[in-house]
């Protein structure tokens, strides 16, 4: 068994395997937080909807069509001299943060969109003859409704996060991929490269069934 693993230092997958944790916990909090106001204002905005404004409604869709467009490892060594101007390096855990942000929190916005739209019409016609306001229709019925979507839409943007984590690796961002990287594919030690495949994997399982378990527990239907 030694003999397989001959060129693992487990210590070292460890403190990886906890910097691929920590960017894919922060990076997540703050592409909700950013995503989620994203996506609302989005579904707002859009046609026939409460703030029916089409030049908004276009300009944020073309914004978050230009982020998601563009290929994950392109941006992150287009966002190298805001990183380092915003967190004071581009590498490590914190170098990792804001492109993962950029790169997913526009995604997670469109999800939070569709989740908003699968909404029953009837539940905020409904509201509005009440006199709810909008801020009253976004947080008592909207919300409420969508939420096994929106958190369907957090687990896909988490197993999305995942990947990009891995990817980060490339310009030595640290984590599982960095290992995977360096040491599994420049310096051709098999072993490290299928111990951090395995553990993405196991992640990215973990990451649904909790994700699949959350739905079913807040699902309506």
């Amino acid at each position: 068994m030694e003999g397989w693993f001959a060129n693992i230092d487990w210590a070292e997958i460890g403190q990886a395997s906890l910097d691929t944790l920590l960017m894919l916990g922060g990076s997540l909090l703050a592409s909700v937080v950013l995503g989620l106001p994203l996506g609302v204002l989005l579904f707002l905005t859009g046609k026939r909807q409460l703030l029916d404004q089409p030049v908004v409604y276009a300009a944020l869709s073309f914004v978050v069509n230009v982020l998601r467009s563009v290929p994950f490892i392109i941006l992150l060594i287009v966002m190298i001299p805001f990183t380092v101007l915003l967190v004071g390096t581009s590498l490590g855990v914190a170098g990792a943060i804001p492109p993962l942000v950029i790169g997913t929190a526009p995604f997670f916005a469109r999800l939070v969109e569709s989740a908003l739209r699968e909404v029953d019409r009837g539940i905020i016609e409904a509201s509005q003859a009440m006199g709810a306001s909008t801020r009253q229709i976004v947080f008592g019925a909207l919300l409420p409704e969508a939420l096994p979507g929106l958190i369907a839409g957090v687990t896909v943007t988490a197993i999305a996060l995942v990947s990009y984590t891995a990817m980060a690796g490339v310009i030595g961002a640290g984590g599982l991929g960095d290992l995977a990287v360096r040491f599994g594919y420049q310096r051709f030690q098999t072993d490290v490269m299928v111990v951090t495949v395995v553990l993405l994997l196991i992640l990215v399982q973990v990451l649904q069934m909790l994700g699949d378990r959350l739905v079913a527990r807040f699902s309506r239907r």
